[in-house]
């Protein structure tokens, strides 16, 4: 059974206020069920009159009900304004949506978290690169954010599942439906394990114009975004110049000049944008790498501890983590540079092996 108040803030949620006129609102009358209740001259008492219009229309009852609906279902939540589970550090930034919707494990939305982005049309190197930074990063601590796309961010996405920290999908619809369609099991995935949030209600189609708005949510929830490839007409950049805008740090991963799914990356790197080679160097920038544990040359520590421990035949983390003494982070962290040189490989369920050359 939905509240009162949880109603009150959806039916002021789909008028599709702008964020400063319903602060005004919300500071004068109290709360959404009084704003709604207001007349049409105390609305005009305190905002114009085609914003107190847009209070007092009505909204389609199909709607409505397709809204109340969807928000019964069980782990279907309305976050909003105020609530102790809105992130903080949207609410930081001012102009945050009033709700969300949420699907998922609440606990992640206030948890340090970091993007990975990229193009839809990635390479096969470029899958293979978010994924293990973000399986490296998600177990050092970081929530995984990105945008459900295919391509760059379903790898990052099915990194961070098999990481500890897990992932939020930030999409561009209504959360009753997934797209893209190929998507659905690693929505319904995500569901179960990280979190799938959304500033649109129930039955919000995939309009081009929606995206642009879900990245600003994405760079808004992290500490920092990493492009991973992007062409220089790539929405990532636009997530990039979000970030930059909401003072986040910008990292990005070189490639061929060649390519031209570097070129964005190349253009955010000539703009001052990080660039980075492995999950270690985002997390010394973040302030986050493990005592002792800095980049190669930095520190006599080598992966070649590593890659003596697995020797010839697959292991897992925690294996690893037994034969050499180090941290899981350190293990990952490790892992993934002889991933990216090649030494490598992961495997089903976890485990890695060395790859023949």
């Amino acid at each position: 059974m939905l509240s009162e108040d949880t109603k009150a803030w959806a039916a002021l949620a789909l008028r599709g206020l702008p964020p400063s006129a319903l602060v005004d609102l919300l500071r004068a009358f109290g709360g959404p069920a009084e704003v709604l209740a207001a007349s049409p001259a105390q609305l005009r008492n305190v905002a114009p009159d085609a914003i107190a219009s847009r209070v007092k229309a009505r909204v389609d009852e199909d709607v409505v009900a397709r809204t109340h609906a969807w928000l019964d279902a069980p782990d279907h939540r309305l976050i909003a304004w105020g609530d102790d589970d809105y992130p903080k550090t949207l609410v930081a930034l001012g102009h945050s949506p009033p709700v969300l919707y949420y699907v998922g494990n609440p606990g992640l939305l206030n948890a340090p978290s970091f993007a990975i982005v990229g193009s839809r049309s990635a390479t096969a190197q470029g899958k293979e690169n978010a994924h293990a930074f973000a399986h490296a990063l998600s177990d050092a601590g970081l929530v995984i954010v990105s945008g459900l796309a295919l391509g760059i961010d379903g790898a990052a996405h099915e990194g961070a599942l098999e990481g500890t920290a897990s992932t939020i999908a930030v999409v561009g619809t209504g959360l009753d439906r997934v797209y893209p369609a190929r998507h659905r099991a690693l929505a319904h995935r995500i569901a179960a394990q990280g979190g799938l949030l959304s500033e649109f209600p129930p039955g919000t189609p995939p309009r081009e114009f929606n995206f642009p708005r879900r990245n600003r949510l994405i760079s808004g929830l992290s500490q920092g975004v990493l492009v991973v490839e992007a062409t220089l007409h790539s929405g990532s950049l636009i997530t990039a110049r979000y970030a930059g805008d909401q003072g986040r740090d910008v990292f990005a991963i070189p490639g061929s000049i060649h390519s031209p799914l570097s070129k964005g990356c190349h253009k955010l790197i000539r703009e001052g944008a990080k660039l980075v080679e492995t999950a270690q160097d985002v997390l010394e920038e973040l302030g986050m790498a493990p005592p002792g544990l800095q980049s190669p040359g930095k520190t006599p520590m080598s992966e070649g501890v590593v890659l003596d421990a697995l020797g010839h035949e697959p292991a897992d983390v925690d294996t690893l983590v037994t034969r050499t003494g180090l941290s899981a982070a350190e293990v990952v962290v490790q892992l993934t540079e002889l991933e990216l040189t090649g030494d490598v490989a992961p495997l089903p369920g976890g485990r890695w092996q060395r790859a023949s050359h």
